[in-house]
């Protein structure tokens, strides 16, 4: 079986890419699409609380984003180093990129934040990233909160005024590089709306890693490996996945990252007919082919071509269906990738 890359190609404007937020959060558009008939309407993401029904539970990604970009200097020479922190390794350890890498040396040493936070490079791996040793006086994330950068990505060039919109209303458990983009729709008072509603909201962690942003390179997409990310399921939401399912209510995922803890908790609850907390790794990939077992329904952004993230929206919603979809999105300009517009596939 061959699913080839190239299939899942769509020209895109440079114009459609968003390279900010609109105000406020919740007047992002948000096209619906039905994933049976692929029948498409064009309506504003605040509309969501008419387009689902008391019943329905929302899984939401609760993870928040490290201000994982720092800009320094190295020890002795003044020259200027960028680290992009990666993964905790250690107390205080971090896999790192850095930039320029010749200056990253084994025991070279850099200071960030006029000394605030201080880094020696202990390890350089085989793929070119490094193991440093931070130490600072005082809290660690702390010191990263203030001196740090939102790692925002690469097809992002104009500077983000506020940190905090680049993080999700309810983001709380620090630990990705890079935001669950979809959740940046909603506002406080939206979330509260819908609860009032009978919409019940449920949480989940998964830690989203920079290998999101890693494109496909072979082109038959099942020589792919996916990048591994760190995910939680409470025990509070397996308890209301269970409910919901049982009064044959509706479970949304909102966001690709929330979806695949979901599915990745399957695995992870194989010898169970109902969903229990788990914590774990996933690698999971879906594709074409792939047959859901939790979600009803999906929230999403707009999303590169022949990435794996638009591969997973048309497992879920037909590879017809998503490419018209997107077609139609470009036709109506439509905002794309993480500060665009919404779409919801119900």
């Amino acid at each position: 079986m061959i699913i080839k890359k190239s299939d899942f190609y769509y020209e895109l404007p440079e114009n459609l890419i968003a390279q900010h937020p609109v105000e406020p959060r919740n007047a992002s558009r948000l096209m619906t699409v039905n994933k049976k008939t692929g029948e498409i309407q064009h309506k504003h993401f605040y509309d969501l609380i008419n387009l689902l029904k008391s019943g329905d539970l929302l899984v939401l990604n609760d993870s928040r984003v490290l201000p994982a970009r720092l800009y320094g200097e190295k020890e002795n020479t003044g020259s200027f180093v960028e680290f992009l922190l990666l993964n905790q390794v250690g107390d205080k350890q971090w896999e790192i990129i850095c930039r320029p890498g010749k200056k990253c040396k084994v025991g070279a040493k850099f200071k960030f934040g006029n000394g605030r936070l201080l880094a020696e490079v202990l390890e350089i791996k085989p793929d070119g990233n490094r193991i440093v040793q931070f130490t600072c006086d005082g809290n660690f994330y702390t010191a990263l909160e203030d001196i740090g950068q939102m790692p925002l990505p690469p097809y992002i060039t104009e500077k983000l005024q506020d940190k905090e919109r680049y993080q999700t209303v309810y983001s709380r458990e620090l630990g990705s590089a890079a935001a669950p983009t979809a959740g940046l729709h909603f506002t406080k008072e939206m979330l509260l709306e819908l609860q009032n509603k009978g919409i019940q909201l449920a949480y989940v962690t998964l830690h989203v890693g920079l290998g999101t942003f890693r494109p496909v390179k072979e082109e038959n997409i099942l020589q792919h490996h996916m990048h591994t990310e760190h995910f939680m399921l409470p025990q509070e939401t397996a308890d209301l996945i269970n409910q919901t399912q049982k009064n044959n209510g509706r479970v949304i995922a909102v966001g690709t990252t929330s979806c695949r803890t979901l599915e990745s908790a399957v695995k992870y609850n194989s010898d169970s007919n109902q969903i229990q907390a788990c914590e774990g790794d996933t690698d999971i990939f879906i594709y074409p082919g792939y047959k859901f077992n939790i979600i009803d329904g999906l929230i999403t952004n707009f999303h590169l071509p022949e990435s794996t993230l638009i591969m997973l929206v048309s497992a879920f919603m037909g590879y017809e269906n998503t490419m018209h979809a997107y077609q139609i999105a470009v036709h109506e300009q439509y905002r794309f990738f993480s500060f665009g517009d919404a779409m919801l596939i119900c």
